[in-house]
C-alpha cells in the first residue's frame, strides 16, 4: 500500500504494523502526500461513500513483487489487475469483489480478471446485474462458471455459495440483528470467507461464520473499526450458549447451527484489543498535555 506523511498515515501505519501485526515491508510512504479521506454516510438501510484523494506518485504494481508470500489475497475488480496473474502463479488464492457500476452498463468485460481468481464475492444487485439474472441463486450459478468459489450476499436475506473445487452448494440465512451501520460488512464477510477457506471448513460453516462476522460488524459504527475480533466472536458464542442452557429456544436453535464454533473460539480469556480503535492525536498535541 501507499501511505502519505500526514498524521492519519502515521496512525494507520502504527495500527497495522504494531497492533494488527501486518507486514508493511513492501509498502511505501510518500513525502508531501496526504492520505485519502472517505466519508461513509449510513442512512435508510443503505450507505454511500464520498472520497477525496489523489493518485499515488508511483503505481503499486512495482511493489507487488517484493510483497511477502501470501496464501490468499483480497482484491477489487475495479482496481489495478495487471499483477494478478503473477500473484496466482505464486500460489495465492485471489478473492475478488466489485462495487456498484455507476455507469449502469454492467459490462461483462469487467469480469475478465476473474480468470486469475479463486473466489468472487459480489452482493446480489451486482451479481444479478452482471449475469443478467433475476435472483441471487441464479446469479451464483452463473458466476460459478467463472470461478471455483462463487458467493453472492443478499443482506438480511442471507447468502448463497457454490464451491466447484469441493462440489458443495450452500445457502445461509443472515444472523438477525439490528443494523447500525453497514459500512464494511462486505469486506468483513469476505475476510471471514478467506479464513474459512484456508482452514478447509465445509462451505456451510464458512457461510455461517462470514454471516456472523458481518452481523457483529453492522451493529457498530465504522468500517474496519467495526470488524469483530476473536473477543467479539467469543463473547457472542458464550452469551448464546448461556442463553440456550437457560432455556431460550431461539438461542438453542441458533446454537445448533453454529456448534462448529466450539472448536474455533479460544477457550482462554482473549487479551488486548477486541477491535481497532478509532482515536488518534497529532504529534503536536503531545506537548500540550
Amino acid at each position: 500500500a501507499g501511505f502519505g506523511d500526514d498524521a492519519y498515515a502515521d496512525w494507520m501505519w502504527h495500527t497495522m504494523a504494531h497492533e494488527e501485526g501486518i507486514d508493511l515491508s513492501a509498502s511505501r510512504r510518500f513525502p508531501d502526500f496526504h492520505s485519502p479521506l472517505t466519508a461513509s454516510v449510513a442512512t435508510q438501510g443503505d450507505r454511500a461513500m464520498v472520497t477525496h484523494g489523489h493518485e499515488l506518485p508511483e503505481p503499486l504494481s512495482m511493489l507487488i513483487a517484493d510483497a511477502p508470500a501470501a496464501r490468499a489475497a483480497v482484491v477489487d475488480l475495479a482496481g489495478e489487475t495487471s499483477w494478478w496473474a503473477d500473484l496466482a502463479r505464486r500460489g495465492s488464492k485471489i478473492f475478488a469483489d466489485i462495487g456498484f457500476d455507476e455507469t449502469g452498463r454492467w459490462d461483462l468485460s469487467d469480469l475478465a480478471p476473474l480468470a486469475h481468481c479463486h473466489a468472487f464475492t459480489p452482493n446480489a444487485l451486482e451479481a444479478m446485474s452482471y449475469t443478467r439474472t433475476d435472483s441471487p441463486d441464479r446469479a451464483v450459478r452463473a458466476l460459478a462458471e467463472r470461478v471455483p468459489l462463487a458467493v453472492v450476499t443478499d443482506g438480511a436475506a442471507g447468502s448463497y455459495a457454490i464451491d466447484g473445487s469441493t462440489g458443495e452448494e450452500a445457502y445461509c440465512p443472515a444472523v438477525p440483528v439490528t443494523a447500525t451501520d453497514t459500512t464494511g460488512a462486505g469486506d468483513v464477510f469476505a475476510a471471514a470467507m478467506v479464513l474459512g477457506t484456508l482452514a478447509d471448513w465445509p462451505l456451510a460453516e464458512r457461510l455461517k461464520f462470514a454471516s456472523l462476522c458481518s452481523a457483529l460488524a453492522v451493529q457498530q459504527f465504522g468500517g474496519s473499526l467495526a470488524a469483530p475480533g476473536w473477543g467479539d466472536i467469543t463473547d457472542w458464542w458464550r452469551h448464546l450458549s448461556d442463553a440456550a442452557d437457560g432455556g431460550d429456544l431461539r438461542a438453542a436453535y441458533t446454537r445448533d447451527g453454529y456448534c462448529f464454533l466450539d472448536d474455533v473460539v479460544p477457550d482462554h480469556q482473549v487479551q488486548g484489543r477486541r477491535r481497532a480503535q478509532g482515536t488518534f492525536a497529532l504529534r503536536s498535541d503531545a506537548g500540550k498535555h
